[in-house]
């Protein structure tokens, strides 16, 4: 018999292979089984992200708020959508909620930094880098962005020391990166 958590797990495993067309069904499926579970609406939000749907993710999205509206992950998943979409004040605005709910995410650190550091706002940009890095030691994406952001400033030291950083994960059998928003 199919639950809820075997549907989501299969939908999750469908949409780390670059199937989330796939995935989405199941996503459905699972929550016709449990319409209030805010981590199935996230999911299916992810997958409806990646097949490039923006509107129906955002509900998706807004609808696991709806149930949790603690859900970290789901805030983050709205940033980077409105920051692809290059609305940066509404991707401020949750990238800032999900730090409300989980400030020590170094998913969203780094996404604010980005944000910060296409708009210019280095010193911002680097604060944002360097939390994400106080948490992750080897994020190699918030280390390249900390690297970058200290060169806009011209503080090249430190941009020296992070170039050292990272140059030194690439002799370590690769690099650490952040896991996705599933769950």
């Amino acid at each position: 018999m199919e639950t809820a958590a075997t549907l989501n797990n299969s939908g999750i495993t469908l949409t780390e292979a670059n199937r989330p067309n796939d995935a989405i069904p199941l996503f459905r499926k699972a929550l016709i089984l449990e319409p209030g579970n805010p981590l199935l609406w996230l999911n299916l939000g992810i997958a409806q992200q990646r097949t490039g749907d923006y509107s129906e993710a955002m509900v998706s999205f807004n609808q696991a708020i709806l149930i949790d509206e603690t859900l970290a992950d789901a805030w983050l998943s709205m940033g980077l959508i409105y920051y692809e979409m290059e609305q940066f004040d509404a991707a401020e605005e949750c990238y800032q909620a999900a730090l409300e709910r989980n400030d020590e995410n170094p998913s969203a650190w780094n996404n604010l930094g980005v944000l910060y550091f296409v708009e210019g706002s280095y010193e911002e940009a680097r604060y944002c880098f360097e939390q994400a890095v106080s948490l992750v030691p080897l994020y190699t994406d918030a280390l390249i962005n900390l690297r970058d952001a200290c060169r806009e400033l011209e503080d090249y030291r430190a941009a020296a020391e992070f170039e050292r950083r990272l140059s030194e994960l690439k002799g370590h059998d690769g690099f650490t990166s952040i896991p996705t928003g599933f769950h």
